[in-house]
């Protein structure tokens, strides 16, 4: 038996997220019959995290083990012709017995994309506000997410992890032209729901009816309930997984 790593990227929009559910169809069912039907045994993936339904992801690795199947040259070609066109593979490459996509992976970074101008070309890509944001007033706030660890306010309630520590070591707005701007935040782990509700509460320092000092009290608070209404989900990215041995 031997362990792989899978590269791949995929447009969230149709499917209800990434971990399989009974409900509907989701990126790791549709990843998990293309790997069995190409490697002529049953595949079973862990991915990286878990993204919600409607979010997408420009970088995510999964693990799986295979028991008599080697990955040749034509495998990701042979997977992406089985793919549907919104999950793309990009790599296969055989890891350690050992080697974790979840728990080895020492940073995730996020994109989340906001479109201040109706775009038809962003539809589904990003989420649209016609605000006159105060860009300024939000990257002090979320300058701020640098000097906290408990990120209970920004948790979806009643989940199973342990703790709610996180070490956020970069969160920004830049505007990347045409109306779009873009929050790029990396943390060594996210909580379920983390990033969409720390950009929606940035949302409302935005429109300068909280000021980046209440945004630190609602932190402080380990409220849910004190923070903002979470962001829609087109606009979320996974964007890039490091691991020390990749």
């Amino acid at each position: 038996m031997s362990r792989y790593f899978v590269k791949f990227s995929y447009n969230g929009t149709v499917y209800h997220g990434w971990q399989k559910q009974p409900n509907g169809i989701t990126v790791q069912e549709l990843l998990d019959k293309a790997l069995s039907m190409i490697a002529g045994e049953e595949i079973s993936t862990t991915g990286a995290g878990r993204t919600d339904a409607g979010v997408h992801a420009k970088t995510m690795y999964a693990h799986f083990d295979a028991v008599s199947w080697t990955p040749d040259d034509n495998s990701v070609y042979k997977l992406n012709r089985i793919l549907p066109p919104d999950i793309c593979v990009y790599d296969l490459v055989q890891v350690a017995d050992d080697a974790n996509a979840r728990f080895d992976a020492k940073s995730r970074t996020y994109e989340y994309w906001l479109s201040t101008k109706k775009n038809p070309f962003l539809l589904g890509l990003a989420d649209f506000e016609s605000f006159d944001f105060d860009f300024d007033a939000m990257n002090e706030a979320a300058s701020k997410l640098l000097t906290f660890t408990d990120f209970t306010s920004f948790s979806k309630l009643h989940t199973d992890v342990k703790t709610n520590n996180c070490r956020v070591t970069r969160a920004e707005w830049a505007c990347r032209g045409d109306g779009l701007y873009v929050f790029t935040i990396t943390a060594d782990r996210f909580l379920r729901n983390m990033v969409r509700a720390i950009v929606g509460t940035l949302f409302v320092v935005g429109r300068r009816k909280m000021t980046p000092e209440q945004f630190c009290e609602i932190i402080e608070a380990k409220d849910r309930c004190k923070a903002g209404t979470s962001a829609p989900a087109e606009g979320l990215y996974l964007v890039d997984v490091k691991y020390d041995y990749l």
